[in-house]
């Protein structure tokens, strides 16, 4: 750890180290298709397609800061358009973070804090290490408090959009993403969360506000589970650093959490589905980053702690309403107004065929099976008390591959980079949830809001 280097500095360092790499990828890709077209075949994963991607996935962990972040988005967002190969070597870089050492962070908190960084005692060896930033624990020395302080990568608000600029140009050059409006409003939403989370005056504003409005919903405890956002402390925060509250705890992956009782892992699960109802069907202010280590399970299981508010995002109020009535026209299985709201998402063209619209349809049904009344869930997925067991439905493999052989056709849209990011959490929920290997009935989660509308119900309109 103590011999990590800086990030890489210089626009045209970086960036030529990673056009080689994207230029021999997009090489290897183009020289796959071709070879298969000869031989009548579909596009497949040759062995130099996978270790060039690798390469090229490689570069952008070796060049660090918004390079991995960038790609870690690719990777969660860009599946049905990347190459499978790309995208298998991009979700690499989710666990390569490495903090870099103590010599090069002290000086950044001497400097930010000037004579409060005497007021905090913080240990020089990192708690853990993200692509933006990494976080120390430290303790404040009047009071014995322990908090932890988040400092992000030096230059990295300076290269960001240039970086971003970089792989997108090597991604189109390599003709990995398509040239259209659509896309590059896609790309532009990519963007703009890039940002949000390198603000940390937003994230502390964001962070206090969402407690707030968590407080004015039910979704604060579930069979004894309560729900937390750790407390920020602006004396020791500014621009490039954090500080909050430091939390013990355990992810959701971990065996500390498996061996947890039974109930209280069905009641962890319940709580992070009602906080995603509660977040796009009541506050339209989302978390929109699942990954595990956004959240922590205390060592008893009755505590869920929110940690990321960099990529709370707030939803575009005409997304979300169409998001809201999509889902109850699909529980419903009301066809005409699911499809209207599938269209009003972006996701299927006004003129799309039979194909498209029963694709999509069935798609949807069976991404919604954990939240049929009891009697309509499917028997080989139930326990011995008639509870869904999350982990054993391998629900999100089976909707996967129903319609992944069928968004490639022309009818099916790019959807709105909005509801890419909707997508992703309700796809990390859904996750959470199966690790956890909770076994409940959600019907009654989403039973409030199916009537009245949904886009009536929302007591509370937010912006950032």
């Amino acid at each position: 750890m103590a011999n990590n280097k800086p990030i890489r500095r210089g626009a045209f360092s970086r960036g030529l180290s990673l056009s080689i790499a994207g230029a021999r990828a997009g090489g290897a890709f183009a020289l796959d298709s071709a070879v298969r077209k000869l031989r009548g075949e579909q596009a497949g994963n040759s062995e130099r397609l996978e270790r060039e991607a690798k390469r090229f996935a490689r570069s952008l962990g070796e060049l660090k800061g918004s390079y991995v972040k960038i790609g870690q988005l690719f990777a969660l967002l860009g599946e049905h358009f990347l190459p499978a190969p790309l995208t298998a070597a991009l979700h690499q870089l989710e666990s390569q973070a490495q903090p870099l050492a103590w010599q090069h962070i002290e000086p950044l908190l001497r400097q930010a804090l000037g004579n409060r960084y005497a007021e905090l005692d913080i240990e020089q060896d990192a708690l853990a290490a993200a692509s933006l930033a990494q976080v120390h624990r430290a303790r404040v020395t009047a009071t014995k408090e322990s908090v932890v302080v988040k400092v992000q990568y030096p230059n990295l608000a300076i290269m960001l959009d240039e970086d971003f600029d970089a792989v997108v140009k090597m991604l189109r050059l390599a003709r990995w993403i398509p040239l259209t409006r659509d896309f590059d409003s896609w790309l532009e939403v990519m963007r703009d969360q890039l940002h949000a989370e390198i603000d940390y005056p937003r994230e502390s504003a964001v962070a206090q506000e969402f407690a707030i409005a968590l407080q004015q919903h039910h979704c604060l405890s579930v069979d004894g589970v309560t729900l937390a956002v750790p407390k920020f402390w602006p004396r020791y925060s500014g621009a490039q650093w954090l500080t909050m509250d430091y939390v013990p705890g355990f992810q959701a992956g971990s065996s500390e959490v498996a061996a947890l009782p039974q109930a209280r892992r069905n009641a962890l699960g319940r709580l992070m589905l009602e906080l995603f109802f509660v977040e796009v069907f009541e506050l339209g202010l989302m978390q929109s980053d699942p990954n595990f280590g956004n959240y922590l399970i205390s060592a008893e299981g009755d505590q869920l702690t929110l940690l990321d508010f960099g990529s709370v995002m707030n939803l575009d109020e005409s997304v979300r309403e169409a998001l809201c009535d999509t889902i109850v026209a699909g529980h419903r299985n009301d066809d005409e107004e699911l499809i209207l709201g599938l269209q009003r998402l972006g996701c299927l063209s006004p003129d799309a065929g039979s194909h498209a619209r029963d694709t999509f349809r069935t798609f949807v049904s069976n991404l919604l099976e954990p939240l049929r009344p009891p009697a309509d869930l499917p028997p080989e997925f139930l326990n011995a008390s008639g509870e869904y067991c999350w982990g054993q439905s391998a629900l999100l493999s089976r909707t996967g591959r129903h319609v992944a052989k069928s968004v490639a056709s022309r009818q099916f849209n790019i959807p709105s980079g909005d509801f890419a990011l909707v997508a992703r959490k309700l796809t990390g929920v859904f996750t959470f949830i199966a690790v956890l290997n909770a076994e409940f009935n959600a019907y009654d989660v989403i039973a409030p809001y199916l009537n009245p509308k949904p886009a009536a119900k929302s007591k509370t309109r937010r912006s950032i």
